[in-house]
């Protein structure tokens, strides 16, 4: 039979009693530890989470922050946090003619700033100032007042300004006739038209007059450059008229994506015949365009697959080669001009360095405008206002001329420049060919597109 000797449990219990008391107490403290632990954590998350759902629920911090960070990885020139933040302060400081504070000069400093401006404002104050705010801090940066903020309406007139697409000239209006007319009448509206305005041709308005209706029809009786205005309003970007027997003058007011097939088209008209053989290329009052046809416009001057232009951006130049080749209709032309001035701009200016770099020709004028810089619109997926759309349109590219010098500031010199007196002699001996010389004068004493 099982004895149990109650007196020796007693004292095992007694003597260990101790021991479990303490272990009991240190897991008592560990488990006070670790669910300190786990409620300062969770705290701490949800006073990080609510922070974080306070910036996101700001739309005006949140816009402001999406157009910093734009300029920071999209403009041309590298703008620090330091150079940034402060741009920021003085436009706020422009907008509400008193001193501004950055607790620190980075984004968070800025949000600061932005979040104590605002947060007394009215709605419709707000939207206003973080406008304001942005586009004059996007206006002050360098080259000032190229880049800017853009609205609906001013995109779209980029857009059109690019397209070659001039919602207030209505090219039919100037004939007096409508988009059903026939080439006939047309023609009977142009032949009227400028039967009533001749008599009094000596009237400078009158003038200014028939040069749009004679514009007018040139473009509406070409039956290519007809159909694309009456589907988009676009017009040519490329205007062909010659000069005697032999010379070949093109106007190129801008450069569009139509461009490319605008001079195919142009030059394909006056293809013919054994003595056409010489080209004025005219890009005087050019302001510019489309930087993405330069690749393809550029290689029927100076052949596929060479380096056309550099672009400049943060420190790194980024070289462009030609994606399309010889153009048939241009082999003919052994003498060329080409001619700038102090109008002509951007694009414009890239490709009169390129053809100086290539000697496609001689450039004859006067020095480019120096408007060196590519710009692009970047669309914001912060918004603050439900009536506009903003966008960014930001300087993102400085252009390079032939020396390898920025055209910004700069411009492109011409082989020859008109204001010495004796360019006329210095054109002589490149071409020795006087025909061609007076074709050159009688062009550069006439307005762009007008002879």
């Amino acid at each position: 039979m099982l004895k149990i000797d109650f007196k020796k449990i007693k004292k095992y219990i007694f003597e260990h009693k101790k021991r479990y008391l303490l272990i009991l107490g240190i897991l008592l403290i560990v488990v006070i530890f670790i669910g300190g632990l786990t409620i300062g954590y969770f705290s701490s998350e949800n006073n990080k989470k609510s922070e974080v759902q306070e910036v996101q629920q700001n739309i005006y911090v949140n816009f402001a922050l999406e157009i910093y960070d734009k300029i920071q990885k999209e403009h041309w020139n590298k703008v620090g946090d330091e150079e940034l933040t402060n741009l920021f302060k003085l436009a706020a400081e422009k907008l509400l003619g008193a001193p501004q504070k950055l607790s620190s000069a980075d984004k968070n400093g800025l949000t600061t700033m932005i979040t104590e401006i605002t947060q007394n404002m009215e709605e419709t104050k707000k939207k206003e100032f973080i406008a304001d705010l942005a586009n004059l801090v996007l206006v002050n940066l360098k080259p000032f007042g190229r880049s800017a903020l853009y609205t609906k309406k001013l995109k779209q007139e980029l857009v059109d300004k690019v397209q070659n697409v001039n919602p207030q000239n209505d090219l039919y209006k100037s004939l007096e006739a409508n988009e059903s007319s026939s080439q006939k009448e047309l023609d009977n509206a142009y032949a009227k038209k400028i039967s009533e305005l001749t008599p009094r041709i000596d009237d400078p308005a009158i003038k200014k007059e028939m040069e749009k209706v004679e514009y007018a029809y040139r473009v509406l009786s070409d039956e290519k450059n007809k159909e694309r205005y009456d589907e988009s309003k676009a017009e040519p970007t490329v205007l062909g008229k010659l000069i005697g027997s032999d010379v070949l003058y093109l106007y190129m007011p801008r450069v569009s994506p139509t461009t490319l097939e605008d001079l195919k088209t142009e030059t394909e008209k006056f293809d013919k015949g054994e003595t056409l053989n010489s080209l004025i290329l005219d890009l005087r009052g050019n302001i510019g365009g489309s930087l993405d046809v330069l690749p393809y416009l550029l290689g029927p001057f100076i052949g596929p697959n060479n380096y056309a232009f550099e672009l400049f951006k943060q420190g790194e130049y980024e070289p462009f080669k030609t994606k399309f080749g010889w153009l048939p209709n241009l082999v003919r032309y052994k003498k060329v001009a080409i001619l700038i001035d102090g109008n002509t701009q951007s694009s414009a200016e890239v490709m009169a360095a390129t053809f100086k770099k290539y000697n496609v020709g001689i450039v004859v004028g006067t020095k480019t405008k120096g408007w060196g810089t590519i710009e692009a619109v970047y669309k914001l997926e912060n918004q603050i206002n439900e009536d506009e759309e903003y966008s960014v349109f930001l300087v993102n590219h400085l252009t390079v001329r032939d020396d390898g010098q920025s055209i910004e500031g700069n411009g492109v010199e011409p082989i020859i420049n008109i204001s010495d007196k004796n360019w006329e002699k210095q054109l002589f001996t490149y071409f020795s060919y006087q025909k061609f010389v007076d074709a050159i004068k009688q062009a550069l004493n006439t307005n762009p597109g007008k002879i």
